[in-house]
């Protein structure tokens, strides 16, 4: 059986665009066992695929303990290759402890981690203009396979959550994720896009969802909206996008969850570019972008994102 470590500690959409490529490879090599190193803030999601058959904990907020401690970890362990998706100094530590006959790291790795490799997977043709999800791709030729996505991704049920009631109690909502790691991605404007929308059509139903607190004041009838912020923990997410009909969320890692789990999409961005890190086919029609104004989103109003919503997609 052939075993796989895959070093990918952070980010969360990093972290399931690596879930995506790996998933791919497990449709393409037979018995292919998957061993995977996550910082301890995404171990949960990366546990809950079934994609992953182990997942090795680095507990980064213990410092060199935590690195030391990972050291001693893959050292008791014997793999065939070792894919370094970080492209980090750290990543690459992680790379050259690793017992393995081959070490497999980007092209575009910093910091000076290319030295920890035997070999590095080539750019795709349009170099670093390339969307985040096709550079990873570009690993699995390394391994004799195609560079393709299969199937969306899975994750096993992550048990009872906060406000499943609600999801089961009519018909699948809308669930929005307002955060989104970095200040400037985070568009302000959807209390009220929640407002267009539920005037927009009396049938539909809306959650929150998200790890930080926002106030909806109240404002919303009960039967219709749900406030989950501050009460979405990570290992719940796949379970609430799964259940949800459609999700509108900002440049975060929600939106690619929702990509990958092949979930109708309306990503909203600012200052970064979809063509590099929209959700995942570009073209897919599930996948909608609404750009805000020369990159500033409170230049984007609601009733633009309404009129995409509203868009018919092809």
């Amino acid at each position: 059986m052939p075993r796989l470590l895959v070093i990918k500690p952070s980010s969360l959409g990093d972290i399931v665009h690596g879930l995506q490529v790996v998933s791919s490879l497990k449709e393409q090599i037979a018995g292919l066992h998957v061993t995977w190193v996550v910082r301890e803030l995404f171990a949960p999601l990366v546990s809950a695929c079934p994609t992953v058959d182990e997942t090795l904990v680095f507990r980064r907020s213990d410092g060199l303990r935590g690195l030391w401690a990972m050291r001693r970890e893959l050292r008791a362990r014997q793999f065939d290759v070792v894919m370094d998706l970080q492209g980090l100094l750290r990543s690459g530590l992680m790379t050259r402890w690793a017992l393995a006959p081959r070490k497999l790291g980007r092209s575009d790795a910093r910091e000076g981690s290319r030295f920890f490799y035997d070999a590095t997977a080539p750019l795709p043709a349009q170099d670093k203009e390339s969307h985040a999800l096709e550079i990873l791709l570009q690993f699995a030729p390394l391994l004799g396979a195609r560079a393709e996505l299969g199937a969306p991704l899975v994750f096993r049920p992550s048990g009872v959550f906060a406000g499943e009631a609600f999801f089961a109690s009519g018909p699948a909502p809308v669930v929005m994720f307002p955060e989104s790691r970095r200040a400037e991605k985070r568009w302000p404007g959807f209390a009220e896009l929640t407002g267009l929308m539920l005037a927009a059509d009396p049938a539909l139903r809306i959650v929150w969802s998200g790890s930080e607190r926002m106030d909806d004041r109240g404002v919303f009838p009960a039967e219709r909206f749900l406030n989950l912020t501050s009460r979405t923990p990570l290992s719940a997410m796949p379970a609430i996008i799964t259940l949800a009909g459609a999700v509108v969320a900002n440049d975060s890692g929600p939106m690619h969850v929702a990509a990958a789990l092949g979930k109708r999409t309306l990503a909203i961005f600012g200052p970064t570019a979809p063509e590099l890190f929209g959700p995942y086919p570009l073209g897919c029609p599930r996948h909608q972008v609404v750009r805000a104004p020369e990159g500033d989103l409170a230049r984007l109003t609601a009733a633009e994102v309404l009129r995409a919503w509203q868009t018919p997609r092809g």
